[in-house]
């Protein structure tokens, strides 16, 4: 019998919203059909499998023992006492407030009508009775419910709920052992009055000669019984079993949570421990900020992050501090380590309180002390280091408390026999080794290690197992005897982080206690739900679930596996030192802000509620671009202006919001307050798009009277934007505006409307002007006294100072004048600048209103020849060809630099071959372009992709935009390249080969890569002194150097000094280290092997490959010894290896060595390796490869 609910007000035809199932409690006794469930809720088309196994979870803490078929002893459905005792149980931590029982005896049933409501009763205080559909809910089931029957006269207060335990059962009279119940928790409200079972008895069975074998039908003559069994409780945290829709944090809890961005729950949770952290919040306010507002700095973000979950009302969004971090949506959807991400965080936030007033506050509350010893015991000598710790990682399997994981912690070790212990004076001794706190932090920050390798499985697998830990620690017995215990060591338990789920699949949240004497708060995302310690505590320890009956498990809503070990588990603990407990959560207001923050937040809020009301309104407003000659001067480019620019610059035309029933008059009004001008001085140019791609004047608005939207469906285009330009007066007659007459009739005594552009080939500008009326009868010549009006230049004799065209239409020799020669261009289009004729007419030439006409100076042979030596411009022609062709590109350094100014921008032409662009980048960083070289950079990482070659002869657009592309997809920024400074010119850096070469220091445990620029045509030999120069060795290292390549983890080949450095494969690995003494004193008889590592299988190599030398007679737990000081690697971690011998062939069999086994005897052949098999930890961690950054 599956319990399915439904909400009765939307129950006739719809079915219940989906929602998951919990565990159906099911079983049979005798007759007796027992459901129940904490949710019990099931979709009306769902088709159940009554066969499959059930998991039966008897609530922890109950004393009830799992229920057995009945025996004649066992209570029958008239024994309400008894009933209720056994099928009713009571649960754990609740506390029953109010209990009733009633029965509804039904002797028509089959002249029943669809739905049939019993007799009320009471129970709490309120009025209860069931809700029956004899003949199902759109169901082949008879479907029974439990309602709340307030009237519409007798309604409860508002926020009224009751927290129900209830069981329905349907039993004959006749034969009370003939019963079915179900049992159902539920929190009634005015939303949700009524909870039960839509599949309560299925009907066929109902009227059946017997129910189940009984003897006796469930319905018999027409007669049955339905009886609630209610139980009340009180809510002890005042969401018990809330359903959480409509839920209101703020409103229930004060406190808000945090949204999630996709996989940051477990950033999510760290922030909110960081947050209710109060000293914590008080010294990120302190960093100083004010001057810093960027997206990119990270303590700016966090204290907004801060300042929002301290005044907002809704969950806050952490999508600026992820932004600030650097993080893509690679890192928002990966869920990261929370350790690791928690001790950047602090670095960062460390290094921004240098030098300011909040230096040192980290410090002072998370970081502790620990000493690493070696003591010898029989003689006074002890070796130790004391270091700072801001958390301590914790074992969890093979532990069952946190006092176990710390005993196991600071547990020693001995050092004795094989494993004796070198003491400087005293040879090798006994000692004892060990780690033992010298201070805990004030905030102790505890990482359970709930993620392990598993050797059996051979992955990383999750510890379930059960892990208790106290609200109160006692961390004195686990300090030094020297440390300073003065003030107790007893720490109360604040933050409990949980894991629920697996490796693969899982979800984050927190239990918080913000306040010293409060409750546990439970902050799921943007949800905050108060908790009872219970939930906070023993439901994370892990382990198994308690009571369960048939072992089938329960099922996990994250991986949907079934388990018998609860899958949330806690995996970071946070304690707050008692004695300090007031100073670490002291009151946190608004005042402790930052004043500016808050000031920024607030006009930010302000602004999105304008924004807000805008568009509510937009309906009523029409926008509006004006277009004045300011925004033509300021502009350099094509056309009048750009209409796409940023807003706020001089060259961007001003949007207006206004009514749509203002009058153009009105609107004129507007313009010319902005414009500081008296309202009749301002004409409003109605602007077109013409085919050519332009936007231009083509008439002013006719009737002022007229309303803006009459205006805008007359003259522009329907779902076009507005656009006007601006004209204000040149000629006034005492206080008069004199306007040029505009015939919608063109005469050739008609004035024409003619901007002007100026190209400046010294300044290399390109701006407008102004603009001027002419006749259409004028020569073009005639355009030039109003251009030397405008620009204040001295006028010529005679119009002859205008460069003639030849018939061609090229510029000939300027003619001999006073004032200075020029030449003017038509600008058509973006691709179209043509000469203009001296002699031609205005309407010869196709001037019409609103064409722009360029002018320049006519430069001499000399100033032409100067401006073009330093790759300027000296045609106005060619400088359009730039404009059309520009594009700003972003230099920014291959290293990170601490320097803002080391990333500039450039504009620069798409047309500009390599030495141009780098002559411009070289001329702005102050340094020889020849020493500069660029690489393009990736376009999903960021990362540089691959350098630029000097001697490709290609244009900059092709550089960026390379052509054996997929859908012209390259992956590959066109609007960024990186740069570096070196110290050789490029052409000196293509003769050399940049190569890697790994330093081994101590033996095989440390590495160092070193990248070296060595001759393309040399020998190893070459590289020796670019080794010993990026490692700093001495000459006396250097003498014993020697280089190895290998591949595949494997050793190829000693290199020879003459070994050509052409024939060293790309993918090939270099190794470089001094040969040890031992190698040097080998004996005759001696002989080196190759040896190399890897996990399980022989094709599985990993780690740095080495060579050893044998000796002839050694047992092999002789020679266990020499390889440990020749590997570097010691203690536990060197028993874990096991060693094997093979030969090179690619699947040979390993061959296990055994203490006894010689290995000079077994080594005989040339081909023989030894082989280190053990965990490859590289591919543990993935994730460690790019690892977590915060920018």
């Amino acid at each position: 019998m599956d319990p399915v609910s439904r909400d009765l007000d939307r129950k006739t035809t719809d079915p219940w919203p989906e929602k998951e199932a919990t565990a159906d409690v099911q079983t049979q006794m005798g007759y007796m059909q027992i459901g129940g469930g904490d949710d019990m809720l099931m979709d009306d088309y769902d088709v159940v499998d009554e066969k499959q196994d059930v998991a039966i979870i008897i609530p922890e803490g109950s004393t009830d023992e799992p229920i057995q078929p009945i025996q004649p002893t066992e209570p029958m459905a008239d024994d309400y006492e008894g009933m209720r005792e056994r099928i009713l149980p009571k649960l754990p931590d609740l506390e029953p407030e109010f209990e009733a029982t009633d029965t509804w005896h039904i002797e028509n049933y089959r002249t029943m009508t669809r739905k049939e409501r019993g007799p009320k009763f009471q129970c709490g205080g309120h009025p209860w009775r069931i809700l029956l559909f004899p003949y199902g809910n759109n169901v082949d089931y008879a479907s029974l419910y439990l309602e709340q029957a307030h009237e519409d006269d007798d309604k409860p207060e508002e926020g009224w709920y009751c927290c129900v335990q209830f069981t329905l059962v349907m039993w004959n009279p006749n034969n009370p052992s003939t019963f079915s119940c179900h049992t159902a928790n539920h929190r009634f409200n005015a939303e949700e009055s009524d909870w039960g079972f839509t599949r309560f008895a299925e009907l066929r069975k109902l009227f059946a000669a017997q129910w189940d074998g009984s003897g006796s039908p469930m319905v018999e003559n027409d007669v049955v019984n339905i009886t609630a069994y209610v139980r009340i409780y009180k809510d002890p945290t005042g969401v018990l079993w809330h359903t959480f829709e409509n839920y209101n944090s703020k409103k229930q809890t004060g406190m808000v949570g945090l949204k999630n961005q996709g996989a940051t729950c477990y950033l999510n949770s760290l922030l909110q421990s960081l947050f209710f952290t109060n000293a914590f919040r008080k010294a990120i306010y302190k960093i100083p900020t004010e001057h810093e507002t960027e997206k990119k700095n990270s303590a700016w973000a966090l204290q907004r992050l801060f300042y929002l979950l301290q005044t907002s009302d809704d969950a806050v969004s952490t999508q600026e501090l992820t932004h600030s971090f650097g993080w893509d949506s690679k890192q928002i959807f990966e869920q990261q380590d929370v350790q690791e991400l928690s001790r950047i965080l602090m670095e960062r936030m460390e290094a921004r309180m240098k030098g300011t007033e909040a230096e040192n506050a980290l410090a002072k509350l998370f970081v502790g002390k620990m000493k690493t010893y070696i003591s010898c015991i029989n003689v006074e000598y002890e070796s130790s280091r004391i270091e700072d710790f801001w958390d301590i990682q914790l074992n969890v399997s093979g532990n069952k408390n946190l006092d176990d994981s710390f005993r196991d912690y600071v547990q020693v070790e001995t050092m004795d026999g094989e494993n004796k212990y070198f003491a400087e004076g005293h040879g090798l001794q006994d000692a004892k080794k060990g780690v033992i706190f010298e201070s805990f932090p004030q905030v102790l920050h505890l990482q359970l290690k709930r993620f392990e390798y598993d050797i059996n499985r051979d992955a990383m697998m999750k510890v379930n197992d059960r892990y208790e830990f106290p609200e109160v620690f006692d961390a004195t017995p686990y300090l030094s005897e020297s440390a300073d215990k003065s003030e107790p060591y007893l720490y109360q338990l604040h933050g409990v982080l949980v894991h629920s789920g697996d490796l693969t699949a899982g979800h984050y949240y927190a239990f918080l206690k913000p306040t010293t004497d409060g409750p546990f708060y439970k902050f799921d995302d943007d949800k905050v739900i108060p908790a009872t310690k219970r939930e906070a505590l023993e439901e994370n320890f892990g382990g198994d679930y308690a009571n369960m009956v048939n072992g089938a498990g329960v099922r996990n809503p994250y991986t949907r596996t079934l388990s018998t070990k609860r899958s949330m588990s806690a995996y970071m603990l946070v304690y707050i030192r008692q004695s300090r407990e007031k100073e670490i959560l002291v009151d946190v207001t608004e005042d402790d802000a930052p004043t500016p923050l808050a000031k920024q937040l607030h006009e930010e809020q302000a602004a999105l509620e304008r924004r807000r009301k805008e568009r509510e309104e937009q309906h009523l407003y029409l926008y509006i671009h004006v277009l004045t000659d300011d925004n033509f001067k300021a502009y350099q480019g094509f056309d009048l202006t750009s209409w796409d620019t940023d807003a706020h610059l001089p060259s961007s035309p001003h949007m207006y919001r206004v009514l749509r029933n203002s009058t153009v008059g009105e609107f004129t009004k507007t313009v010319a307050e902005t414009l500081r001008v008296p309202p009749d001085q301002v004409r409003l140019w109605v602007m077109v798009n013409r085919q050519n791609k332009t936007t231009r004047p083509d008439q002013p608005l006719p009737d002022l009277g007229m309303t803006v939207t009459e205006a805008y469906s007359r003259f522009s285009g329907r779902d076009k934007p507005f656009r006007l330009w601006a004209e204000t007066a040149t000629a006034v007659d005492n206080g008069k505006a004199l306007w040029p007459n505009i015939s919608p009739s063109p005469t050739l005594a008609a004035p024409i409307l003619i901007f002007l552009k100026h190209f400046d080939a010294e300044e290399q500008s390109l701006k407008g002007i102004g603009h001027i009326y002419m006749k259409r009868s004028s020569k073009v010549a005639e355009i030039i006294p109003a251009i030397q009006h405008l620009m204040g230049w001295s006028p010529s004799s005679d119009s002859a100072s205008l460069s003639s065209t030849t018939s061609s239409g090229l510029p000939s020799p300027p003619s001999s004048t006073t004032g200075p020669s020029m030449q003017l261009y038509e600008e058509i289009k973006h691709s179209m600048i043509e000469p203009m004729k001296a002699k031609a007419t205005l309407q010869q030439a196709e001037i019409q209103d609103g064409d722009i006409v360029c002018f320049q100076r006519t430069l001499s042979e000399k100033e032409a020849s100067v401006i073009a030596s330093t790759g300027r411009y000296t045609d106005a022609r060619e400088f359009y060809d730039y404009l059309m062709n520009r594009i700003m590109i972003q230099f920014a350094p291959k290293i990170p630099t601490e320097q803002k100014e080391s990333t500039f921008t450039l504009s620069l032409s798409k047309k500009m071959s390599y030495d141009q662009f780098s002559a411009k980048v070289g001329e702005h960083l102050k340094v020889d372009p020849t020493h500069i070289r660029f690489t393009t950079v990736a376009a999903t990482t960021g990362k540089p992709k691959q350098p630029v070659r000097r001697g490709q002869a290609a244009t900059l657009h092709q550089i960026l935009n390379p052509a054996l592309s997929t859908y012209a997809n390259p992956n590959q920024r066109s609007d960024v390249l990186f740069y570096e400074i070196l110290e050789m010119s490029i052409t000196e850096l293509e003769t050399k080969r940049s190569m890697r070469v790994t330093w081994l220091p101590e033996g095989i445990v440390k590495e160092e890569a070193l990248d070296v620029l060595a001759p393309k045509n040399g020998v190893v030999q070459d590289l020796i002194p670019l080794v010993q120069r990026k490692a700093n060795l001495s000459n006396e290292v250097t003498s014993a150097l020697r280089i190895y390549e290998a591949q595949q983890c494997k050793i190829v080949r000693e290199l020879d000094p003459n070994v050509v450095l052409a024939s060293i494969p790309d993918h090939s690995t270099l190794y470089a280290e001094t040969v040890s003494e031992e190698e040097m004193n080998a004996g005759a008889e001696d002989h080196a092997i190759y040896a190399f590592h890897f996990d399980k299988e022989p094709v599985k190599t990993h780690g740095i490959p080495f060579k050893f030398v044998v000796k002839p007679g050694e047992p092999f737990r002789e020679t266990r010894e020499r390889l440990a000081k020749r590997t570097g690697i010691k203690g536990k971690q060197f028993d874990k290896l096991k060693f094997a011998l093979m030969s090179r062939l690619t699947y040979a069999r390993p061959m296990y060595l055994n203490d006894e086994d010689v290995l000079y005897e077994m080594t005989q052949r040339s081909d023989d390796q030894l082989g280190l098999d053990h965990v490859n930890r590289t591919r543990l961690f993935p994730a460690k490869v790019d690892s977590i950054f915060i920018r």
